[in-house]
C-alpha cells in the first residue's frame, strides 16, 4: 500500500488507533521525558544506560506517533455501502469450515492496519483474506499457504 493510499478502517480500528495516538501523546512521552530528566540527574550521560535506554524508548515513541498520525491521516471509516450484503468484503465476519480438518473458525476481514490474529481479526491483503474478498456463504474456496493447501467451505457472512 502506498503512503499516500486511502485506509479503510472498521469502527473499532479507527478507534483502537486514535487511542494508542493519545495514549503515546499524553501518557507515554510525559513518562518518557521523566525518565531522561531523571537519567540525566545521575551526571555524566555518556557511559549512562538508563539516558540510552530513555532515548532509545524515546526515539520508538516518537516513531509510532508519526506513523499512526499518518495513516489516521489516510484513514476513512468503512460504511455500509462499501460492502455487498451477501458478499465477503473489508468488515464482514465469516464463519468457516475447514474441509481437511472438519473445524469451525470464525474471522473478521479487516485491513492490515487492524489485523490481529489473537481478536480473530485478518487482513485483507492475507492468503486467507484474499481469497475469501467477494465470496458468498455456501461456497468452498482452496487456500494456498506456505503450509500447503487449506479447502474452507463459508457457512456464513455478516
Amino acid at each position: 500500500m502506498e503512503n499516500n493510499d486511502e485506509l479503510l478502517l472498521t469502527k473499532d480500528g479507527l478507534d483502537k488507533l486514535e487511542n494508542e495516538l493519545f495514549h503515546l501523546r499524553s501518557v507515554k512521552r510525559k513518562e518518557v521525558a521523566a525518565r531522561i530528566k531523571e537519567a540525566i540527574s545521575f551526571g555524566d550521560i555518556t557511559d549512562n544506560s538508563e539516558y540510552e535506554d530513555a532515548k532509545n524508548e524515546q526515539a520508538f515513541i516518537e516513531g509510532r506517533r508519526i506513523t499512526l498520525e499518518k495513516m489516521l491521516r489516510r484513514a476513512r471509516l468503512l460504511e455500509k455501502s462499501d460492502t455487498a450484503d451477501f458478499n465477503i468484503a473489508l468488515g464482514s465476519t465469516v464463519k468457516l469450515i475447514d474441509l481437511n480438518l472438519n473445524q469451525e473458525y470464525e474471522y473478521t476481514i479487516v485491513s492490515t492496519a487492524e489485523a490481529d490474529p489473537t481478536e480473530k481479526k485478518i487482513s485483507n491483503e492475507s492468503p486467507v483474506g484474499k481469497a475469501l474478498i467477494g465470496l458468498a456463504a455456501g461456497e468452498v474456496v482452496e487456500v494456498k499457504v506456505p503450509a500447503g493447501i487449506f479447502k474452507y467451505r463459508i457457512e456464513a457472512v455478516s
